[in-house]
């Protein structure tokens, strides 16, 4: 295994005017897909993990109470299954420096002014952003487990209207909060030249091979949030479907067994010099 100095992160990259059935936008999130694994289905393995595999979140069975303009809670789906639904149990939990999440009602048309067609849903019919920021932290844990913390291989989100490359970003960052790397979402209009993307589609999908683990995720997504005044070449962008790999409890750090071992075999050394 190459030493993570030298690792080269697998990226999957497109963007899309075509709508959401362009086959060669798709056929980069099917190859993806296959990277991570086999689709484990909500409520699988609960609690888990699963040995292999991956997640998805597509935000459309969020039930309307949960829709916008009520909050959406950034631990929805991180429950346990005495708490929850198990299609909620997929270990991913959501965190904001700004007031909230939302998940779209009607392709977020009721916020900030936004007529019907500035965003469209690349699985219809819901979409997800954040509210007085453009950050959304995902941290994981294994699935049924929520205190127990876990890191994933690669993560992968589908972006709408992303008007000029960088104004979303994807940066992972492994247990340590050491940063993997800092990937700029591509967009329509690399120039910033003002034209308008609405209807557009992005992705992008980092995955690592070289021994590394993803504790957390930070997502970007246009200016600010939702909820702001856009003006001038503010970029608004929301997200689709979310795409990782299962999340694998976080082994216990080396230095804990080594002295729990060490202290084993001190016991049994006085053991036997008490016989």
């Amino acid at each position: 295994m190459a030493p993570l100095a030298e690792a080269v992160p697998v990226i999957h990259s497109a963007v899309t005017t075509g709508g959401a059935g362009d086959v060669a936008f798709n056929a980069v999130i099917d190859s993806f897909r296959s990277d991570l694994g086999v689709l484990n289905p909500p409520g699988a393995c609960a609690p888990g993990p699963c040995t292999t595999g991956r997640r998805e979140i597509n935000w459309d069975a969020v039930p309307p109470g949960f829709s916008s303009p009520n909050a959406f809670p950034g631990d929805f789906f991180n429950g346990t299954t005495g708490i929850q639904p198990a299609g909620r149990i997929r270990g991913a939990t959501f965190t904001t420096p700004g007031t909230g999440f939302r998940v779209s009602a009607s392709e977020f048309s009721d916020e900030a002014g936004f007529g019907p067609a500035e965003f469209d849903a690349f699985s219809p019919a819901r979409l997800f952003a954040s509210m007085g920021s453009n950050i959304t932290d995902v941290t994981f844990s294994v699935p049924g487990s929520p205190g127990l913390a876990a890191t994933v291989r690669g993560m992968g989100v589908v972006f709408a209207d992303v008007d000029y490359t960088g104004s979303a970003s994807l940066e992972f960052f492994d247990t340590s909060g050491a940063s993997l790397g800092l990937f700029p979402v591509e967009g329509v209009f690399p120039t910033a030249d003002g034209r308008n993307s609405q209807g557009s589609f992005s992705f992008l999908g980092v995955s690592f091979n070289a021994g590394e683990r993803v504790s957390r995720v930070r997502i970007v997504s246009g200016a600010h949030g939702i909820d702001g005044t856009y003006t001038g070449l503010d970029d608004a962008v929301v997200m689709d479907d979310f795409i990782y790999a299962e999340p694998q409890a976080v082994p216990e750090p080396l230095t804990s067994a080594l002295v729990g071992a060490g202290l084993a075999g001190l016991l049994a050394f006085r053991r036997r010099r008490s016989t």
